[in-house]
């Protein structure tokens, strides 16, 4: 099974969210999850040891597991993270400029026909999904 797909359905049987994972110079394997009501220590101490008894079964190469939450600048990943978050702050990184720039912050109005659409200063920006390089929260204070 691939990771990504054993990730998401041993997290969504622990009942957390996975929003991202990557892996790390020196057999690093670093895991970011998520729930509605947020993660504390407890939560990463769980799913780490849950995990680490997981790969040993499923023979999953690693040498160090860190288990974390995505933080307040927590990344959108997912169609339904568009939806989720709609109304919120974000910064958008873009692979090739568009209107000149690589770089919008507005509110998220959502995601549609795989349009995402941001409101910058008033003005309503579409930009394509293929087109996005990273989508962050950007925490307001």
């Amino acid at each position: 099974m691939e990771l990504s797909a054993l990730l998401e359905s041993t997290l969504a049987g622990l009942g957390y969210e996975l929003v991202t994972w990557e892996r790390a110079g020196r057999g690093l394997l670093r895991i970011f999850i998520d729930k509605p009501e947020g993660i504390t220590v407890d939560d990463c101490v769980t799913v780490s040891n849950h995990l680490t008894r997981l790969f040993a079964v499923e023979n999953v190469a690693y040498d160090r597991l860190e288990v974390s939450s995505p933080g307040l600048d927590r990344p959108l990943t997912k169609a339904a993270d568009f939806t989720r978050f709609a109304g919120q702050l974000v910064n958008v990184k873009l692979r090739v400029p568009q209107e000149g720039r690589k770089k919008f912050s507005g509110r998220l109005l959502g995601l549609e026909n795989d349009k995402l659409s941001l409101d910058v200063d008033g003005t309503v920006i579409l930009l394509d999904w293929n087109n996005l390089d990273s989508v962050r929260l950007k925490p307001e204070f």
